[in-house]
């Protein structure tokens, strides 16, 4: 029989949606299951978008500009400049997703057997993408004593080998809900420049930030403008992660000409999607300060009920929507399996991510899980007391 190929087998199974099938299984019982798994925000979809596509008359569906409708580049230039990011259409393309937009960029950089630097824990999905690439990913370990802050440069720079060729950030960070500071950001500039790197950011989480904290992109450093590369999607930003639309973005020419061969490759983005997207950059601030507010009244919700919760331990987030907690179990993926299958409290259970998944070295994170604060500051709390008696009777 063919078989399938070495890089397929290497293609790691995504730690968020592998425990699918034990909450089908929940759920088939009868038990409610409040899922804290995935970055499936609950927050309604900006009607403006919605009603681009409810009232549009296209007669044609056709195909777009393969770099995506010039008018969407362009507003989202505008966008961008509003928020102190000095760039033009030229310097975007529009992708499907911020999933492509980093699986173009990584094309765009990198040969099979090159090497990209990423600070763990990382978006699980880094490892899929630089496996389709063939690329090695050389991870540097942050810490949930350090509140998963950015490591000491020095801990980068003794993993720079000829072979290396960027790194890569999320900020603020999935899943860690991390916030880069500026200082931060220039320390890697001046890495990225001394050792002629791309700095590659993905920032889709940029708006959600808390406690007064500012989102500084790699856009906005002077001197780097040939080694920085920004990733961004409107899944979060809008809650329409099913419109599946993220773009490239950088000043380098030469990159952005080969990611626009990787672009015409696919022939375009989604019509409909990018008629969504440009809409949605009509939305109010009000619509952002809103959903800000309950995210940030959510994160403190959960980080005060986790730390009532003896042997856990959490890091609290500055943005994004995301957490990491340490448990007091030795292996978060067994737990997670069980509180699926073999658990409920009245009926009702919870969904977590187990958090190995969210780095590339091997035993890493194993007593960790990621949770993301989703839902409704009262499902937040019923969820944690379901963990804390899931704890109970787990370690009994």
């Amino acid at each position: 029989m063919p078989k399938v190929s070495n890089k397929g087998q290497l293609m790691p199974e995504s730690p968020i949606r592998k425990l699918v099938p034990y909450a089908e299984g929940a759920k088939k019982k009868g038990h409610k299951v409040y899922h804290l798994n995935i970055g499936q925000p609950d927050i309604k979809t900006p009607d403006v978008a919605l009603e681009a596509i409810k009232n549009n008359s296209i007669k044609i569906l056709e195909y777009s500009h393969s770099a995506g409708f010039e008018s969407y580049r362009n507003k989202l230039a505008d966008y961008y400049q509003n928020h102190g990011v000095s760039v033009n259409a030229a310097d975007i393309i529009i992708t499907t997703g911020g999933s492509e937009a980093l699986l173009f960029a990584m094309g765009s950089t990198m040969d099979d057997g090159d090497e990209i630097i990423i600070p763990e824990p990382f978006y699980a999905n880094y490892n899929g993408f630089s496996t389709a690439s063939g690329v090695k990913v050389v991870p540097v370990i942050s810490t949930i004593d350090e509140g998963f802050a950015l490591p000491p440069i020095a801990d980068f720079e003794k993993l720079i080998t000829p072979k290396t060729k960027a790194i890569l950030i999320c900020n603020p960070g999935n899943p860690t809900g991390y916030l880069y500071t500026q200082e931060e950001i220039q320390q890697l500039a001046e890495l990225v420049k001394k050792h002629d790197l791309f700095l590659i950011a993905d920032e889709v989480y940029r708006e959600f930030t808390y406690d007064g904290d500012k989102h500084y992109s790699v856009m906005n450093v002077p001197g780097i403008e040939q080694n920085a590369i920004m990733i961004d999607s409107v899944s979060k930003r809008y809650s329409m992660c099913g419109a599946r639309i993220g773009c490239i973005v950088s000043k380098n020419k030469e990159v952005m000409a080969t990611a626009m061969k990787f672009a015409q490759a696919r022939l375009s983005p989604p019509t409909f999607a990018q008629i969504a997207s440009e809409a949605a950059l009509e939305t109010p601030q009000s619509y952002f300060d809103e959903v800000i507010t309950e995210y940030k009244g959510r994160r403190d919700t959960l980080i005060t009920e986790l730390n009532k919760i003896k042997g856990v331990k959490v890091a609290t987030p500055k943005g994004a929507f995301y957490c990491i907690a340490k448990l007091p179990v030795k292996n978060a993926d067994d737990f997670a399996q069980w509180l699926l299958e073999k658990f409920d409290l009245n009926g009702e259970t919870i969904m977590v991510a187990p958090a190995a998944g969210f780095y590339s070295s091997p035993n890493v994170g194993l007593d960790e899980i990621r949770i993301a604060y989703v839902l409704k500051k009262e499902d937040l709390v019923r969820s944690v007391e379901i963990l804390a008696e899931a704890l109970k009777q787990y370690n009994s």
